[in-house]
């Protein structure tokens, strides 16, 4: 054993046994600075492994679940495993970290239909809401609604009575055509002119018809929105507290459908 140490052992020894060799009455020499620098060392090393000790305990400890159900407890996550579901452990084993697996294309598909779902239920909510709003600054009261819908139907009803006055007049030019070439054609053509004009009071006749028809719906949508409309603003005053609203407006009512008295 060669009788030379280390130079930052000697160094670290001499700062270990200065001052204290005179106290212990122990030799100084070469070979016992060694033997100090050896046990220096060993402590040095111990000191470190229980850094290194401490270091891997507070270290990260995950749980995953392999392709065949095995679960594994691992400091590291293998590569193939990193984007799955895993769970990350502290030293106590309590979890502090969990990471969901990726989702399949059926998942994520669903999701984009679910997402689509709630987007349009989100805008049919906002829709309603909207017409709500607009149905109570409107109305203050259901005969506010019903004189509403008494316009509305005027309104057709003005152009039902138009419609019928004109094929009525078309019926009867058409029945005077058909009389004359009775009378004066029967036992020959009829003129172009005559023809032509037979035709198209027979399409406008029929054009009316269609009219008429259009506008008998169109009746029995506007009784439908003014009835729903009736309703739904008598379900909001209700949710308002509003019951004395509903109450007052009973006195307009008779008013409004009291038949027109006779002399």
């Amino acid at each position: 054993m060669t009788d030379r140490i280390p130079a930052f052992l000697e160094s670290a020894v001499e700062r270990m046994t200065s001052g204290s060799a005179a106290n212990a009455g122990r030799v100084t020499g070469p070979a016992h600075r060694l033997c100090v620098a050896l046990s220096f060392a060993g402590t040095a090393f111990a000191a470190l492994a229980l850094l290194s000790a401490g270091g891997t305990a507070h270290a990260a400890t995950y749980k995953w679940v392999d392709e065949k159900g095995v679960i594994h407890y691992t400091d590291k996550l293998p590569p193939e495993e990193v984007n799955k579901a895993n769970v990350e452990l502290n030293k106590q084993g309590v979890t502090v970290h969990s990471t969901e697996p990726a989702p399949t294309p059926e998942q994520r598909r669903a999701k984009a239909l679910e997402d689509e779902r709630q987007k349009q239920l989100a805008k049919e909510q906002a829709e309603l809401a909207r017409k709500d709003r607009a149905l109570l600054s409107s109305y203050t009261s259901e005969g506010e609604i019903d004189l509403a819908r008494n316009r509305s139907l005027r309104t057709i009803e003005s152009i039902v009575q138009s419609s019928k006055s004109y094929s009525e007049q078309l019926s009867k030019r058409k029945t005077g055509i058909e009389a004359k070439k009775q009378s004066d054609f029967k036992d020959k053509p009829m003129p172009v002119t005559m023809e032509r004009e037979l035709e198209s009071i027979n399409s406008e006749l029929a054009k009316q018809e269609d009219l008429l028809a259009q506008k008998q719906k169109e009746i029995v949508g506007v009784n439908a929105k003014y009835d729903a409309d009736k309703k739904r603003w008598r379900e909001l005053i209700a949710s308002k507290g509003g019951e004395a609203a509903l109450l007052s407006d009973v006195n307009t009512m008779p008013a409004m459908s009291a038949p027109a008295a006779t002399k």
